[in-house]
C-alpha cells in the first residue's frame, strides 16, 4: 500500500488566517492587515486604532493608492521586527 503525503498548497506562501486560510497579497487593506498581524485575536478595543497609532508614531509606513491607505505586506513584518527589537519578551 502506498501513502502518498498530503500537500499543503499553503507551503512557503504566506496566509491571512482564519477559516479558511486565504493567501496573502503584497497590498493589504486595513482589514486584512488586521488579520495579517492578528489583531482581531486579541482583546482590544479597535484594532484599527492600533494601526492607526503605530503609524502616527512612525513605526508603520503605509502607502495610499487613490484615496485608500494600504498596508504593504513588507512594511507590516517590518513593524513586527521594530516592535521585536523594542519590546524583547
Amino acid at each position: 500500500m502506498n501513502v502518498v503525503p498530503s500537500k499543503n498548497i499553503w507551503s512557503g506562501v504566506p496566509v491571512l488566517p482564519g477559516n479558511p486560510p486565504e493567501p496573502c497579497p503584497e497590498l493589504l487593506t486595513e482589514g486584512e492587515a488586521v488579520r495579517y498581524l492578528r489583531l482581531d485575536e486579541i482583546d482590544i478595543e479597535d484594532p484599527a486604532g492600533t494601526l492607526r497609532y503605530y503609524r502616527k508614531k512612525g513605526f508603520l509606513r503605509v502607502t495610499q493608492v487613490s484615496k485608500c491607505i494600504r498596508y504593504r505586506r513588507v512594511e507590516l513584518d517590518r513593524l513586527l521586527e521594530k516592535l521585536t527589537d523594542v519590546n524583547p519578551r
